[in-house]
């Protein structure tokens, strides 16, 4: 079994990767928890086909299970919804030696995260992320978040898991767009990586082949970032070059208002970006190419609105009038550029109709 292990200053952990995982939950939980109740937070998509199995297991490992089910989607990303996960731990007497598992995609995981990082300054938590985007992107590092009205992830705190259990065959069950929106994140790891990493995503010339190559493309693509998080755990230097393609990418996301996956906003901006500071032409060639194999968008009219700068202004991981850009000089060498946000904005109308 492919094991990656997270070394930070305060805690170590490890992320499994295997097929046929899922039927090993209870035993793998065992290894790093005592018997102790635990809240299995899933949503209405995820839960009617793992939730049962899953929780079987756990009460046969000598855990006293409670299932908490959300609404599946961005909406339960939210204080309210938090606020009711808070209410039914209260309810079932939850306590700080107790734990939370987030079974399902990035969403639920961002959620379960957070709530286990705040009730009661701090409960364990476990993640089985059950789609692609959450198994090689939002279950490792710790970022943890709910939304407000006013942008995503706006609040969250950085807060580790215990364990990370990913079980590639469930994606099998996953709908091809969200697998091929997950590929979407594969992809910005192997362009930052290069070498064997990106000739292997090159290989891959349909959503089927993701799948094939699944535990492959999941263990290369969660041993980068881990070594970027081990690094870099609050994100002040070497861990924005995770954010390749999401300055815009966000923003076209955020004005798509829910049109767009965030794995096809991640494509569109990974080349936008490529198209405003493409040093060698075939940079932006390439990426086309394997976007474009598995059906993912490489523009989008979004990006001739004249909200998108308002949007990318507003993003969080801004410095006051400055903004972090990451792009390449080659696959496989990124870099970051940071610009003051009016010669970003000149750049961005000089070349927009480029895109």
């Amino acid at each position: 079994m492919p094991t990656i292990s997270v070394n930070l200053t305060t805690q170590e952990y490890q992320i499994k990767i295997e097929n046929g995982l899922a039927t090993s939950i209870g035993r793998e939980v065992q290894q790093v928890w005592s018997a102790r109740k635990i809240a299995l937070v899933t949503d209405t998509i995820v839960g009617p086909l793992y939730q049962a199995q899953v929780a079987a297991q756990l009460t046969q490992a000598g855990f006293q299970v409670t299932v908490l089910t959300v609404p599946a989607g961005e909406s339960a990303k939210s204080l309210e919804q938090a606020m009711s996960l808070y209410e039914a731990l209260v309810t079932a007497n939850f306590n700080r030696s107790d734990g939370l598992i987030a079974l399902g995609g990035g969403v639920v995981g961002d959620l379960t995260g957070f709530i286990a990082s705040t009730y009661m300054r701090g409960l364990p938590f476990i993640q089985i992320p059950t789609s692609l985007l959450a198994q090689v992107d939002s279950s490792v590092g710790g970022k943890t978040a709910v939304d407000l009205p006013a942008g995503k992830n706006l609040v969250g705190t950085f807060y580790q898991p215990e364990l990370v259990l990913i079980d590639p065959q469930m994606l099998e069950t996953l709908p091809q767009r969200q697998l091929v929106t997950g590929y979407a994140e594969v992809i910005k790891v192997a362009a930052l990586v290069g070498a064997d990493f990106w000739n292997l995503v090159q290989q891959i010339e349909s959503p089927t082949a993701i799948l094939d190559k699944a535990p492959e493309l999941i263990a290369r693509s969660i041993a980068y970032k881990a070594q970027i998080v081990m690094a870099d755990v609050q994100e002040s230097g070497q861990r924005r070059l995770l954010n390749f393609g999401h300055t815009i990418g966000h923003a076209v996301e955020s004005l798509a208002d829910g049109e767009l996956t965030h794995g096809e906003a991640v494509s569109i901006g990974l080349m936008a970006i490529s198209r405003l500071f493409e040093q060698p032409t075939q940079i932006t060639a390439q990426l086309q190419t394997v976007l474009e194999r598995v059906g993912l968008p490489v523009t989008h009219p979004l990006l001739q609105s004249p909200a998108l700068f308002e949007k990318i202004a507003h993003d969080k991981k801004n410095q006051g009038a400055l903004i972090n850009i990451v792009y390449l000089k080659a696959i496989g060498q990124p870099t970051i550029l940071q610009l003051p946000l009016t010669q970003f904005s000149t750049q961005l109308k000089m070349k927009r109709r480029s895109f």
